[in-house]
């Protein structure tokens, strides 16, 4: 199976963290997001356990809450020891609903209103990251207006390729995130953040891009801000504490992919940052890490049923299901591949190439093409794995599709994280 936290039972039926997937869309309906906890818990400590044993200065792993957002989700990672990032004031809001410590949130963003900064100010998220100049001066007039100095870190692109699809790299140079290294961009911008009075700047910020499979980008991405952070110290005196190196290890969405262990991608980040610490004799910094995908990626999938199924002799077969790019977007967006299972015959070979196909009204809803698949029929079941990260928290009311349902299991029990929305729920906010 794809992930260890898939199997299949005697019925032949695919099962995720040891609960029925048949049993599950008989219970719950279609489409269905399914996650489980074990192994988000268990990703979680991976992170953890090395950053522990192995960062002599200290850190903090942030959980990247863009892949999935909801109350829950914040519980589980902070009963873990983690923070978390997040992205705009409702993933703030949810994450202090749920509880999760002000001190321990991460604020990110590359243009936030000022009601979004107000709203942060006011809750003492721990750490802003700045994105732009005219952020800064917005930031310090909300943070003077309530009588605080609150600690802010500056995205830095480090200009490295991150040898992933270009809509998901983010630490190059033409990137709309953050400030630019070669062009003397990010040093104006640390200059800047020291004039403030209401700011403290207590270090930088980098990330490369998203599902990443190997380790070299993120070590050289390390090597990159400690010596911009040591050119700091020697040409203005300012030594920096922290250093925040972001997220982005990749994981495993069809066989072809060889991700890294998470444990061996941090060991690789803390080497990198630990000798050119030494070499330059800079003191080593109070290091966050931001994984999102790679804690709930590979923790979820998607059940779905099957509508149709149309065979185009000598061009392809479709197989429509009841859900689409309205819960993920991902292959409509940047032809993200996906690995599918058909739940209820999953002992089966997979003998058939098909087009997996959505009910949205567009020719490009599609949720993957020439994927393997047995032989299924109208009723069957279908599960598209690896559908943790960036399906929910991307997903749309596009045609007036209702949000689905998301359950969490946990040693095989069933439990719903979010309940599925009604038709009501899609039209409350009309007028």
């Amino acid at each position: 199976m794809l992930t260890p936290n898939l199997s299949v039972n005697a019925q032949g039926h695919l099962c995720i963290g040891g609960a029925d997937c048949v049993t599950l869309a008989e219970q719950h309906g279609t489409p269905l997001y399914v996650m489980d906890e074990n192994m988000i818990r268990q990703n979680c400590r991976s992170y953890q356990d090395v950053l522990n044993s192995e960062c002599s200065s200290g850190g903090l792993i942030c959980y990247a809450s863009k892949a999935f957002s909801c109350k829950e989700i914040y519980r589980i990672v902070d009963s873990e020891g983690l923070g978390t990032d997040v992205v705009s004031g409702g993933e703030l809001y949810t994450a202090l609903k749920a509880g999760m410590p002000a001190e321990k949130i991460v604020f990110h963003g590359n243009s936030k209103s000022n009601n979004e900064l107000e709203f942060a100010v006011q809750s003492g998220v721990g750490r802003i990251v700045c994105d732009n100049l005219p952020e800064l001066a917005r930031l310090n007039a909300v943070a003077a207006a309530q009588g605080k100095v609150v600690s802010v870190m500056l995205r830095v692109k480090p200009g490295i390729d991150a040898h992933t699809h270009d809509f998901i790299q983010t630490g190059k140079i033409d990137s709309k995130f953050g400030f630019a290294l070669e062009t003397g961009e990010a040093e104006e911008a640390v200059l800047a953040a020291t004039g403030y009075a209401n700011l403290k700047l207590v270090g930088l910020h980098c990330h490369i891009g998203s599902q990443i499979l190997d380790t070299e980008p993120f070590a050289e991405a390390a090597r990159v801000m400690v010596r911009f952070m040591d050119s700091l110290r020697e040409k203005h005196a300012i030594v920096l504490p922290e250093l925040n190196l972001g997220g982005g290890p990749g994981i495993k969405y069809i066989e072809a992919d060889d991700p890294k262990p998470f444990g061996e991608v941090i060991r690789a980040i803390l080497k990198a940052m630990h000798e050119t610490c030494v070499t330059l004799s800079y003191p080593e910094p109070f290091v966050l890490f931001e994984p999102g995908r790679s804690i709930v990626g590979g923790a979820g999938l998607t059940l779905y049923t099957v509508m149709a199924k149309k065979q185009i002799p000598n061009v392809r077969t479709y197989v429509l299901v009841d859900g689409g790019m309205n819960d993920n977007p991902r292959y409509a967006l940047y032809q993200a591949e996906y690995t599918a299972v058909c739940a209820n015959r999953a002992d089966q070979p997979q003998t058939e190439r098909v087009t997996l196909g959505g009910k949205c009204c567009e020719s490009g809803d599609l949720l993957g093409e020439n994927m393997p698949l047995q032989a299924v029929e109208p009723d069957d079941i279908v599960a598209v794995l690896t559908t943790g990260a960036y399906n929910y928290s991307m997903a749309s009311h596009y045609n007036r599709n209702p949000n689905a349902e998301v359950v969490m299991v946990a040693d095989g029990e069933p439990r719903t994280i979010i309940r599925r929305e009604s038709y009501e729920d899609i039209i409350r906010n009309d007028v």
